[in-house]
């Protein structure tokens, strides 16, 4: 078993978890309350990666950070560096790739907050930050974490953007599916099991928590 491999996939998903929430919150709580006529062609946006094939999303990350991209250019002029098969070029495909993931169940719950409560808060005078702050985000907080921890899950079994945009650079870019695929190839199915047994159990395990907790955080609000 790749256990660098292994790291570099967790590492990578919290990284993306982490960034998905800072991102992903004010991006769902526009869709949860505005009111804007084309607000569903940026849901579509938001979700087209649950449909896009995930080497055509790779492909076109891949060429929107390269060297002779404008982002790809300010990058390398900032830094020095370069995007592409990079950990921090994997990380920005992730977090494009897993978006819908945290969106989706952020503005769901967002949404389901009592709009009765976020009225009593503006007419006491509360800003829209300290209304979100002290009535919205508490309340949705287990919208919150299911989006967090599937977009977790999500990320630790990425292949196509991960292969496309990072490449298979041992310690760096290499994730556990890749080592998967590189074991199959190489007919070590033995190796290729384990790892494979490793990520069923962990996202089972993940996935498992978020319906417990969800189910506990739900229950500890009284219900009317």
């Amino acid at each position: 078993m790749d256990w660098t491999a292994l790291g570099v996939s967790i590492r990578l998903s919290f990284w993306t978890m982490v960034v998905l929430l800072f991102v992903g919150t004010p991006v769902a709580y526009w869709l949860a309350f505005s009111r804007w006529r084309l607000k569903f062609a940026v849901e579509a946006i938001v979700a087209l990666p649950l449909v896009l094939p995930p080497t055509v999303l790779g492909f076109y990350v891949l060429v929107s950070i390269g060297p002779r991209s404008p982002l790809g250019r300010l990058y390398r002029e900032v830094t020095g560096d370069t995007l592409p098969f990079s950990f921090k070029g994997l990380l920005l495909a992730s977090v494009l790739y897993s978006l819908p993931f945290a969106v989706q169940p952020f503005a769901s719950a967002f949404g389901s907050v009592d709009q009765r409560l976020i009225e009593a808060s503006r007419c006491l005078g509360s800003s829209s930050w300290k209304t979100f702050r002290r009535i919205i985000f508490p309340l949705s907080l287990p919208g919150v974490v299911t989006g967090m921890i599937l977009s977790f899950a999500h990320t630790l079994g990425e292949f196509g953007v991960v292969l496309m945009v990072g490449g298979n650079l041992a310690g760096r870019t290499r994730t556990a599916s890749i080592s998967i695929y590189d074991d199959v190839q190489a007919l070590n199915y033995n190796a290729a099991f384990q790892t494979s047994m490793l990520l069923l159990g962990v996202s089972f395990a993940v996935l498992a928590i978020t319906y417990a907790m969800r189910r506990t955080l739900w229950a500890a609000w009284p219900t009317r």
